[in-house]
């Protein structure tokens, strides 16, 4: 068994951010909410978590998220291939501070995303949060 060392991500989201319901194979995640007020859907419930709270999600189980307040500030701490996907999907700054939301991704987006999902053991299997 490969053994790779824990990772964490800061992400600052808006109001709606969402990703699809997906499913990790190789790796579990846990959230922490640093700010604001996220509303988490793991296997079939629903959960809220607002700063302070810690959420597992344990790998081979569907799961999502969607922010609800104006913004929210948060760690994900997974470990495995994510930190590629995360990468690979990334982008630089244009300026200081937060991009502007972009809304839902073209169908050649969501395909590239599909298939980068697939090579590092995720896999889409629904809709984000409405």
């Amino acid at each position: 068994m490969v053994r790779t060392a824990p990772q964490c991500f800061s992400t600052e989201p808006h109001r709606g951010d969402s990703p699809p319901l997906h499913i990790h194979h190789d790796e579990d995640e846990i959230f922490h909410v640093l700010e604001g007020e996220v509303r988490y859907w793991v296997r079939d419930q629903e959960h809220r978590a607002s700063a302070g709270e810690t959420l597992l999600t344990p790998k081979g189980i569907p799961h999502t998220y969607r922010v609800e307040s104006a913004e929210a500030r948060m760690l994900t701490i997974t470990r495995g291939e994510f930190e590629t996907f995360i990468r690979a999907f990334g982008r630089p700054a244009e300026r200081q501070g937060l991009p502007d939301p972009s809304g839902p991704p073209t169908s050649e987006q969501a395909e590239a995303l599909a298939r980068a999902c697939r090579q590092l053991g995720i896999e889409l299997v629904g809709p984000p949060l409405s």
